[in-house]
C-alpha cells in the first residue's frame, strides 16, 4: 500500500540525484513519470474545465442556464466520498487519483441528469417544479440505485488488484468506488432540492428580464 504520492517519490529521487551525482552527470524522466512532470498540477485545471464542459453541453441541450446548475452542484458532493475513501486506504493524491477525479465528473453527473431531465419533462406537462422534482426522484430512484450498485460492485476487483500495475488500479478504483458511493447516497437526495432552487432562480431571472423595458 503506497504511503507517498508519485510526485513525492519523484521529488525524493531528484533531491538524491542532486546530492549524489557528480556535477557532469544529470538525469531525466521517461514514460509516465515524464508525463506527470510535464503536466504538473494541470489535472486540477482539467477537472474544472470538465465541469464547465458538462455545464455548457447541458445548457445547450436544455436551452437554459439554470437547470444544468442543478446537475453540476451534485458533482462536488462526490468529492466527500473520494476523500474518505483515500483517507481510509491511506492513498496519496497522485496522477492516478487525479485521473479518477476527472472520470467521476461524468459518473457523478449521470445520476443527476436522469432526475433533472425527467423533472423537466414533468414540468412541461403541467406539474409545478416541486411536484416534478419529487415525482422524478421517486420514479428514477430504483433504476439509478440498481445501476449505481452494479457499477460499485463492478469496480471492486480494482480495489483488490494484485500484480503488475496494481497500484494504479487500486488508486483509480478507490476514487471511483468512494465517489460513486457518495454520489448515490449523499448527492441523490439533494438533486430535487437543487432543481427546485435553480428553477426558481431561472424563473425569477426570466421575470426580471421580461419586466425590463426595452430601449
Amino acid at each position: 500500500m503506497p504511503r507517498f504520492s508519485s510526485g513525492q517519490a519523484m521529488g525524493m529521487m531528484e533531491d538524491f540525484a542532486h546530492a549524489r551525482l557528480p556535477g557532469r552527470m544529470s538525469y531525466e524522466w521517461t514514460a509516465l513519470s515524464y508525463q506527470e512532470k510535464l503536466v504538473g498540477n494541470q489535472a486540477y485545471l482539467i477537472f474544472a474545465l470538465s465541469l464547465i464542459l458538462v455545464y455548457l453541453v447541458l445548457a445547450a441541450q436544455y436551452e437554459s442556464w439554470s437547470d444544468p446548475a442543478a446537475v453540476i452542484l451534485t458533482v462536488p458532493m462526490s468529492l466527500v466520498g473520494i476523500m474518505i475513501a483515500l483517507f481510509v486506504r491511506r492513498f496519496p493524491v497522485d496522477l492516478y487519483t487525479q485521473i479518477g477525479l476527472v472520470l467521476m465528473t461524468a459518473l457523478a453527473a449521470k445520476n443527476a441528469i436522469l432526475i433533472v431531465e425527467f423533472a423537466r419533462e414533468l414540468s412541461a406537462g403541467g406539474m409545478t417544479a416541486e411536484e416534478a422534482a419529487v415525482e422524478a426522484a421517486r420514479r428514477r430512484f430504483r433504476p439509478i440505485l440498481m445501476t449505481s450498485i452494479a457499477f460499485i460492485f463492478g469496480v471492486l476487483p480494482l480495489l483488490t488488484a494484485r500484480g503488475a500495475g496494481a497500484a494504479s488500479q487500486q488508486a483509480i478504483g478507490t476514487v471511483v468506488f468512494g465517489g460513486m458511493l457518495a454520489s448515490t447516497i449523499l448527492a441523490m437526495p439533494f438533486v430535487p432540492i437543487f432543481y427546485i432552487v435553480m428553477h426558481r432562480v431561472g424563473h425569477r431571472r426570466r421575470a426580471e428580464v421580461a419586466a425590463t423595458p426595452a430601449h
